[in-house]
């Protein structure tokens, strides 16, 4: 180690981990999410000792009655997923083949593909440089005759503008769906996410702020949305609760419902959802608090009137305000690395804006070209990747820092902000690193 000057101050500078230093977070003290309590467990084993698995056991109705009343909504279905509860909104909203649905350019593929499962047309707007939700001011310039729905998302646990996203749906007629998979207890002027649309879907992936290793759950305060989703749920039949069955499709379905299993860890994993995100809650603010004080880190932005629930925390790396001249990607991977060896767990989890993605620049869709190709769309639809100008320059620089969820607290935060301070006070092996990564990829290009 040495000393030496930066902003005026005599500072220890430390060979990084990268570079065959020692690392600053202790081995072991990053504790995996998810967090499975005995309680959990339990939950788990009185559902199989129920004797029945399936979905007419008595976990399925309580699960949705629970979550119904945690959103403030009147209805909750239970799904084996976020995606079929997405695209059990897309049917009950009605969408036709060749219909358009507006989402964000950046986002998880099921967003999109929801659309596509129902043979109607994503189309993608612009994400606000702020907050990365979709921008609202976007939307409108995306409407056309054939735009019957707008699915904002509740990127990483911070609500979108919803205000600003109904009142466009408003002038225009238009289905507002909430993706909120990432969002379970965030809220927004003071109402929990899922109750500001139309409809929403939430996830209940084993990644997610509360989970069940997979499943899904579609809330809706209309008994028309409700029905139509429930057909799609279950083969496109009605079933009705003590009255027999009579294997009769009326509209075309699917099977998504879960298992008592599921249900049963949901609800258990329910009970201690608010105290879960209070400790992300108050992991994040304190990363926040610090590295707002570190020149070229800048941490998420949250507006005043809504609950950040923090399904990832974000960090933007800027290598322009320490006045270097190594492009933002490379600089990005460059302390991406060094974070990393430090034993903070640092990384992305999307790479390009959907809208980029093979399948929708190919536009092959389910053969021949469909939906895109479909008599009833309209025609020339195509997706440009310079059309979304701030999802690219997102993209570029930013990273999750992974590890914030319970049971993991402030002392393992205070292991994180020593590695980031000490990274960002040894930053010519960073501008190395940076440049040799720049090197990598020229001659990789060429």
């Amino acid at each position: 180690m040495r000393r030496t000057k930066i902003s005026g101050m005599d500072v220890l500078v430390m060979k990084l981990a990268v570079n065959g230093g020692a690392r600053t977070v202790p081995e072991g003290l990053v504790k995996p999410w998810p967090w499975i309590t005995e309680e959990d467990k339990n939950a788990v084993l009185e559902a199989l000792d129920a004797g029945v698995l399936a979905h007419w056991g008595e976990h399925l109705p309580l699960l949705e009655r629970d979550w119904a009343q945690y959103v403030g909504v009147k209805h909750c279905l239970a799904t084996n997923s976020g995606t079929s509860a997405l695209h059990m909104c897309v049917a009950a909203a009605g969408i036709r083949p060749g219909d358009e649905v507006i989402t964000s350019a950046f986002t998880f593929l099921a967003s999109a593909s929801c659309v596509l499962h129902h043979n109607g047309i994503p189309v993608f707007a612009d994400i606000d440089p702020r907050t990365y939700n979709i921008d609202p001011g976007k939307i409108e310039e995306k409407i056309t005759e054939k735009t019957k729905a707008i699915i904002p998302v509740h990127i990483h646990g911070l609500p979108a503008d919803m205000d600003r996203v109904n009142a466009v749906a408003e002038r225009h007629g238009l289905t507002v769906i909430e993706d909120a998979c990432q969002a379970h207890g965030a809220e927004y002027k003071g109402r929990k996410i899922g109750a500001l649309g139309d409809m929403a879907a939430f996830s209940l992936n084993a990644n997610k702020n509360m989970q069940a290793g997979e499943g899904g759950l579609f809330v809706t305060d209309d008994d028309d949305f409700k029905t139509r989703a429930e057909m799609v749920r279950t083969f496109g039949e009605v079933v009705k609760p003590g009255v027999p069955r009579e294997y009769n499709a009326f509209v075309m379905g699917w099977m998504y419902r879960p298992n008592a299993m599921t249900a049963a860890l949901a609800r258990s994993q329910l009970k201690r959802l608010d105290d879960m995100n209070a400790l992300r809650i108050r992991n994040c603010k304190h990363l926040t608090h610090n590295l707002l004080k570190i020149d070229g880190v800048q941490p998420p932005s949250v507006p005043i009137d809504v609950k950040h629930v923090y399904w990832a925390y974000v960090v933007r790396f800027k290598p322009e305000t320490l006045g270097l001249s190594v492009q933002a990607d490379a600089f990005r991977d460059a302390v991406v690395q060094a974070l990393n060896a430090e034993g903070v767990p640092v990384g992305r989890w999307q790479t390009m804006p959907l809208p980029a993605q093979t399948l929708f620049q190919r536009r092959e869709g389910y053969g021949y070209g469909c939906p895109w190709s479909c008599p009833h769309a309209r025609k020339g639809i195509e997706y440009h990747v310079e059309d979304y100008p701030e999802t690219l320059r997102y993209l570029r620089d930013y990273a999750c820092v992974r590890g914030i969820n319970p049971p993991n607290g402030l002392d393992l935060m205070e292991y994180y902000m020593e590695a980031f301070r000490k990274v960002f006070e040894n930053l010519d092996p960073i501008v190395e690193l940076a440049e040799k990564i720049e090197r990598a990829e020229g001659a990789e290009n060429r």
